[in-house]
């Protein structure tokens, strides 16, 4: 845990480094069209602000295991050639990887290769009619998985969308205590457009004015005993809204961006971890990591 501890400082120090004195690490980073770090010092990770190889060869000495949990309910199977293919292709390569897939179909998951020490555990849940449901659901699922099963199996996790595909690296760079991602939708626009829950009836409530940045549901992770805390605070805030009929604007995502503004992650993956499935570009993006897929909501999901 002290190495571990360590590492995390020694990146810290090192991004921001980055932001005030440049291209002292690799040569070609000096990029200034972005920010590398938060307000509150937190890395931004973006395209030429890391060394992969330093990176790598630091946590290949820890001998990490990362969980990464997927949930893939009715039509959303379809997803799973695509997302394990890539993830095989590009997700933390050369480290081992267990995969977690909640499904209502076992019988339907693709036979994927994977690699050396990279493994697949299939956990049947039940079916559900709203995909809000599916969405809400996860985060007592994932408290419960870390809880039960994962505190002697993985040092990290990350939980991500299924309906996505990998096309560039996701590596040990995007460690941290607490990992948030930047939603492709808001990252370069004024906070007011932000979609933060604003009725004050809701446990996601944040006060209009306020607010960091607008992160994804789609894609979070970290270490976890945050992680958990993170799924736990969530699922209890979710209870409270059930309780009293109110239902997020965003659902979990809400809750997710609640916890993030009061709990501020200790670093910040940029939109290369998880673009949009619109036809749009920026500037800043270089390179495509991550991305969700194009796909026809009204005919995957169970409702609309």
């Amino acid at each position: 845990m002290r190495l571990r501890q360590s590492v995390h400082f020694f990146f810290l120090g090192m991004f921001v480094g980055l932001s005030l004195s440049g291209n002292h690490l690799t040569g070609h980073l000096g990029r200034t069209d972005v920010a590398f770090v938060t307000p509150w010092l937190a890395p931004i990770v973006w395209e030429g602000t890391f060394d992969s190889t330093l990176i790598d060869s630091i946590y290949k000495q820890q001998n990490i295991t990362v969980a990464t949990t997927l949930f893939a309910l009715g039509k959303y199977t379809r997803f799973l050639k695509d997302f394990l293919e890539s993830a095989e292709e590009h997700y933390f390569v050369g480290f081992r990887v267990h995969y977690y897939l909640f499904t209502d179909q076992p019988e339907a998951i693709p036979n994927v290769k994977l690699g050396q020490e990279r493994y697949l555990t299939v956990k049947k849940v039940p079916s559900l009619n709203r995909w809000q449901d599916i969405s809400m659901g996860r985060m007592e699922i994932l408290k419960k998985l870390i809880e039960n099963e994962l505190a002697n199996e993985a040092d990290y996790i990350f939980c991500l969308d299924v309906d996505t595909k990998f096309y560039g690296r996701w590596g040990v760079e995007t460690l941290g205590h607490l990992v948030g991602v930047m939603h492709p939708w808001f990252f370069n626009v004024p906070r007011f457009i932000f979609t933060y829950e604003h009725r004050r009836e809701s446990q996601a409530y944040i006060p209009a004015g306020e607010g960091d940045y607008y992160y994804t549901g789609a894609a979070f992770g970290g270490s976890l005993k945050d992680v958990q805390n993170l799924t736990k605070t969530c699922q209890e805030q979710l209870n409270i809204d059930a309780a009293n009929s109110i239902e997020a604007i965003w659902h979990e995502e809400s809750h997710l961006n609640k916890y993030f503004f009061y709990n501020k992650p200790s670093k910040l993956l940029s939109p290369e971890y998880l673009w949009r499935d619109i036809s749009m570009s920026a500037g800043q993006v270089k390179i495509i990591r991550f991305s969700h897929v194009a796909k026809n909501n009204a005919e995957v999901r169970p409702n609309l």
